[in-house]
């Protein structure tokens, strides 16, 4: 009874926890250049004019004359000068903001990583810190910054974004809106000169800036904030109890260097179609018992586990000599309705032995009703 009353207190706290926290609106972009920060001045600018305290935290021009010559009649909050190894760099001034309270503040650069020793390690954190005290804000994103995404805009451009934001920061968002700009439009914008100086020109049209890859980037930015919508609408006004099942998704990794964060990845945004949770599991064999994996496979797998947590999903860990039996009692205890995995590896001739057990864990599966997803690489 006592812990019904306080779980009951906890939830109304939460609640007027969140009525109190601000309001949080990101521009997503296909790529650079498409007028993300223009469009975020332009709001500062009209909200200015309709009596809104607002104030620029963190923008970055680029040196664009269209985009500096916004700044003009808007306060700005001075950039907070740190040094690091001998040098003298700027960093958003977030103890000013909090300071100052305004209404509403502006953030560019929202998967930035601060500098070492800054309060918070990553842009997104100083967000967060500025939401919860009750402080509005605008934020800009490209798509490539979004982790789960990571893998598609590596086989896209063939590039590994460093730089990246959790989905759960997307999740917070109260208004997701794209800045769409076709091929053509944006190519047209780099070439004279409107994105890059000159001499960065050559390099980005034989880079990022290719129409294919302009256009694969632009479906992404499209397809996520039609989903982000589409949630928003599911959770506000649709009724929730729909007669379906709640899925639970469970991803199985092994101690393998780069697949298992692919199977991660996805399995995250199956969860957020869903909008639900979901768990990775890696099971040890006594082939990788503490005293017999290599260091480096540990560090793999602790990389793995970071990555899960960051995504918002649940790692399980357990010891088995029996990988597939171990799935099919995880699934068991938490209620998994979609088992995804790699494809399995069977080599010749043991495959032979191993065949039957697989056969019997899709049967189990089956049994339990309970779908099998194999991700390709």
């Amino acid at each position: 009874m006592e812990q019904l009353q306080e779980e009951n207190v906890q939830r109304f706290l939460d609640l007027i926890k969140k009525s109190r926290r601000g309001k949080f609106k990101i521009y997503i972009g296909m790529i650079a250049g498409v007028g993300k920060s223009y469009r975020m001045l332009q709001d500062a600018h009209e909200m200015l004019d309709n009596g809104v305290d607002v104030q620029v935290g963190y923008i970055e021009t680029h040196g664009r004359d269209g985009t500096e010559a916004l700044l003009t009649g808007l306060p700005i909050i001075p950039r907070k000068k740190i040094f690091y190894k001998g040098k003298e760099l700027e960093e958003m001034d977030i103890d000013a903001i909090l300071q100052l309270h305004p209404e509403l503040v502006i953030v560019d650069e929202l998967a930035h990583t601060n500098v070492d020793g800054s309060r918070n390690e990553k842009r997104w954190q100083d967000v967060m810190e500025l939401l919860d005290a009750g402080i509005n804000v605008i934020s800009a994103v490209n798509i490539q910054h979004i982790e789960s995404l990571n893998e598609e805009v590596k086989d896209i451009v063939h590039i590994e974004i460093k730089e990246r934001i959790p989905d759960k920061v997307l999740q917070e968002a109260d208004e997701v809106v794209n800045i769409d700009l076709t091929a053509d439009e944006l190519i047209n914008r780099l070439k004279t000169g409107k994105i890059y100086r000159p001499e960065k020109i050559e390099l980005a049209l034989n880079n990022f800036f290719k129409t294919e890859h302009i256009l694969q980037l632009r479906e992404l930015a499209l397809k996520e904030v039609a989903f982000r919508v589409e949630r928003k609408v599911e959770s506000e006004i649709v009724p929730s109890d729909k007669g379906i099942r709640h899925e639970k998704f469970l991803a199985c990794i092994s101690s393998h260097e780069k697949t298992p964060r692919s199977i991660i990845r996805k399995t995250a945004r199956l969860a957020s179609r869903y909008n639900t949770c979901f768990f990775v599991l890696y099971v040890q064999t006594p082939a990788e018992s503490p005293d017999r994996i290599p260091l480096a496979t540990q560090r793999h797998l602790l990389n793995h586990f970071k990555l899960v947590a960051e995504l918002d999903g649940e790692v399980i860990q357990a010891s088995s000599p029996n990988i597939l039996e171990e799935i099919t009692k995880t699934c068991k205890e938490h209620q998994i309705t979609t088992v995804c995995m790699g494809h399995p590896a069977f080599a010749m001739p043991s495959a032979f032995l191993h065949i039957p057990g697989y056969r019997n864990f899709l049967r189990s599966l089956s049994e339990m009703n309970i779908d099998l997803i194999i991700l390709a690489p």
